[in-house]
């Protein structure tokens, strides 16, 4: 496959992650908010700054060879730093949130469509990520093969909120809902963390290096 041909691919690869998770954002919110269900609101909000993340790595795809390698990084570094306060800033959200369910003991109601939903984006995103991590590797992309593994953690992010779901479908076991929402809300501490701080002091090294 040639370059230009790779770098299509990619792009088509990036704007099929952004609009399904943008419509995968609008349905867990949705079914969440039916249910009760944090576990449901909080992957739909980590599915609104994975939209954003995805749009970063649109803009990297399209300047790639349009400006230089320092200015495409120190934009996307800036753009990383804000989608990491935003995980941040969510995941706060869906802490508290998760807490005061299990504290008030509110109990969810079984959500049958966010079953589908977790099931559709565990089968989905293993094959995009794979998509992407081949596409990555053809194009020398770090970025783009980053962004795959990012698509592989919402699989397995996917598989906990599947598992939270059944266990109160199935077994009326409610606690797995908020505790899947503490397991969302790791995720996106962590993420927001790396990307607002950690790419910031690699930044600060590669400069007192030069």
């Amino acid at each position: 496959m040639s370059e230009t041909r790779a770098f299509k691919k990619a792009l088509r690869l990036e704007f099929f992650t952004i609009g399904y998770n943008m419509v995968e954002a609008a349905a867990s919110i949705f079914a969440g908010y039916a249910a009760g269900s944090i576990a449901l609101i909080g992957f739909g909000l980590d599915s609104v700054v994975e939209s954003l993340s995805g749009m970063v790595l649109v803009w990297r795809l399209k300047k790639h060879g349009a400006v230089s390698e320092n200015e495409e990084e120190r934009i996307e570094q800036n753009a990383s730093r804000f989608v990491g306060f935003t995980f941040l800033i969510l995941g706060l959200y869906v802490l508290t949130q998760s807490m005061d369910k299990i504290l008030n003991k509110e109990k969810p109601e079984a959500s049958v469509f966010g079953i589908v939903i977790a099931v559709l984006s565990l089968t989905i995103m293993p094959i995009l990520a794979k998509a992407k991590i081949k596409i990555g590797k053809e194009l020398n992309l770090k970025s783009l093969i980053a962004d795959a593994r990012e698509t592989l953690v919402c699989a397995w992010l996917s598989a906990a909120l599947l598992l939270g779901l059944a266990a109160n479908a199935l077994f009326g076991f409610w606690l797995a809902d908020p505790i899947t929402g503490l397991i969302v809300t790791g995720f996106l501490f962590k993420e927001g963390v790396e990307l607002a701080f950690e790419k910031a002091e690699d930044e600060e090294n590669e400069n007192g290096e030069n």
